[in-house]
């Protein structure tokens, strides 16, 4: 039997290490582990159910990235930054996103239509309930069927990258249930840019949605 298959083999721990570092990073981008936050190791290993070998291994593969940053007495905490941090770090968020929503335009296809159209439909379910949580989920989700859109899968990287720092900043804007439904209604002018198929369109529809979403994300920080 191949070493990678077998039980606790390379392959095994690898798959752990990779679903632990996935579930933490949805964790800080949909705002439930907050800026500062300490990660301890000992919770950590008995939420997942592993030894503490997998989960050092995936908090250094998320410090590496710069999601976290180290601590007191070698732990590591979520990064926190400062407004001028923040707002270089949404300038080029800003760009990015708008080169998705430009290239995802170009290339919409039948199924990329549909997944983003079926992203949105939770965002709406989502914001309905008034979970803050299930509604940045969504809302992330939401927005990865657009990077999924653009067939780019580098480009993808990059913009999921940045939204995995801003989303403990970007929960804050949320003050109740009318401002998930009021985000989850402004995807609609999104949408409706993306699916002309004209870049510019697109574009310029995101660079808006940003910037609203920026200017409210700073004002609650």
């Amino acid at each position: 039997m191949d070493k990678a298959r077998q039980p606790g083999g390379d392959g095994s721990r690898g798959s752990t290490v990779a679903r632990i570092e996935t579930a933490l990073r949805d964790d800080i981008a949909a705002g439930a582990l907050a800026p500062g936050e300490r990660l301890d190791e000992m919770r950590l290993t008995e939420r997942f159910g592993v030894s503490r070998t997998p989960v050092r291994e995936a908090l250094s593969r998320l410090t590496a990235q710069g999601i976290l940053v180290p601590g007191e007495k070698r732990g590591v905490r979520v990064a926190e930054y400062t407004r001028e941090e923040l707002a270089q770090i949404f300038e080029a968020m800003h760009e990015i996103e708008a080169a998705c929503a430009r290239v995802a335009a170009q290339r919409l296809s039948l199924l990329s239509r549909a997944e983003i159209e079926a992203a949105q439909r939770q965002c709406e379910a989502a914001a309905e309930t008034g979970d803050l949580q299930l509604y940045l989920r969504a809302n992330e989700a939401f927005h990865q069927a657009i990077y999924k859109a653009t067939g780019n899968p580098y480009l993808a990287e990059i913009a999921a990258e940045f939204r995995h720092r801003t989303g403990p900043f970007r929960a804050k804007r949320f003050a109740g249930k009318a401002d998930m439904i009021a985000s989850a209604r402004s995807h609609e002018t999104l949408i409706a840019g993306i699916f002309s198929e004209d870049s510019k369109t697109a574009s310029d529809g995101m660079r808006a949605h940003m910037t609203a979403s920026f200017l409210q994300t700073l004002a609650a920080n």
